[in-house]
């Protein structure tokens, strides 16, 4: 029934998506399309609508694997350090390979935010007092120290706008020829799916993993570079969405429980479904101007994340 409800909204929050911009579009212009609303949707709304999409999806399937492989529900790419990492990488190759290709850029910041990510996950192994909490104020404490050394190299190198336009997630830049590189994303959330029941397993721990035969480490690795790859796309791509992959996944765990096979579906609809609802917000409340989604996503997840947390205490 939750599928039913969640692809019924994604249909009709996309339908407005497409609709709602400074050109009024309506469904009856569809069908008698001029020259210059033609290119408007072809060249923005729908690009804009398809990278809405795979963000939402390929991001909340990102928190839904990292809190399922550390055991802990409030981790996540932002908490996790990866984003930071990925930041960090995209201003190593804007300054080492000045003249790099994006599919170049990827490689560069993939490979620092999947290192971050295994930083993050050997920090996590020799953590003694495993708390709920405190895993991801680790994980915060690690990113800021990353986002520093960014910081400190932008600034030395004047970089500070180019890599401040990878901190804020914003859609509006979004046009045919500057967001196909998210497609990258679509085989690894296959992927996922693919890997899901041992993602669950080795969800439960190395010792009971290998008492099952399942190759504990390998998983986990490959649920990292997952992981790591796509938070590196939708970065460079669109910018970063905080909270995304951190309460989508706990509020699908509410009702559905921690089976990731089961939940995962549900994680990517309620993923797009989210993030559709606020970029539209962000585009109507001042309209004709744009808040970023970042952060109308930053505000509404915060609020969730604050309740997730009582939530959790209370039943502690």
């Amino acid at each position: 029934m939750a599928k039913i409800i969640l692809s019924i909204a994604l249909i009709l929050l996309s339908c407005c998506s497409i609709f709602i911009g400074v050109l009024d579009l309506t469904p009856k212009d569809l069908f008698q399309l001029t020259d210059e609303k033609t290119q408007i949707l072809l060249l923005s709304r729908i690009p804009r609508l398809i990278s809405l999409i795979i963000a939402g999806v390929s991001m909340s399937i990102c928190g839904l694997i990292m809190q399922q492989l550390t055991r802990n529900k409030f981790v996540s790419p932002t908490t996790a350090g990866t984003m930071d990492s990925a930041r960090l990488g995209i201003l190593v190759s804007m300054l080492v390979f000045t003249s790099a290709s994006p599919i170049e850029k990827m490689i560069v910041a993939f490979i620092f935010a999947l290192a971050g990510t295994f930083i993050f996950m050997k920090i996590l192994d020799r953590i003694k007092f495993k708390d709920t909490i405190f895993i991801p104020l680790v994980g915060l404490m690690f990113g800021s120290i990353i986002g520093s050394i960014t910081t400190f190299f932008a600034y030395r190198y004047d970089l500070i706008q180019n890599i401040g336009s990878w901190l804020h997630g914003d859609f509006s830049l979004i046009m045919k020829g500057r967001y196909e590189l998210l497609y990258i994303t679509i085989p690894f959330v296959i992927l996922a799916y693919v890997f899901a029941n041992k993602f669950t397993v080795a969800g439960m721990g190395e010792d009971f993993s290998k008492n099952l035969g399942l190759h504990y480490r390998k998983i986990v690795n490959v649920g990292l570079v997952i992981v790591a790859l796509i938070t590196t796309s939708v970065v460079l791509t669109v910018g970063v969405i905080p909270f995304l992959g951190l309460i989508i996944p706990n509020i699908v765990s509410i009702y559905r429980g921690d089976h990731l096979r089961k939940s995962l579906p549900e994680t990517a609809l309620l993923g797009a479904v989210f993030v559709l609802l606020c970029d539209i917000i962000g585009r109507i409340i001042i309209f004709p101007y744009e808040i970023s989604v970042s952060v109308i996503v930053g505000v509404i997840g915060s609020v969730i994340f604050v309740y997730l947390l009582m939530r959790r205490r209370a039943y502690a």
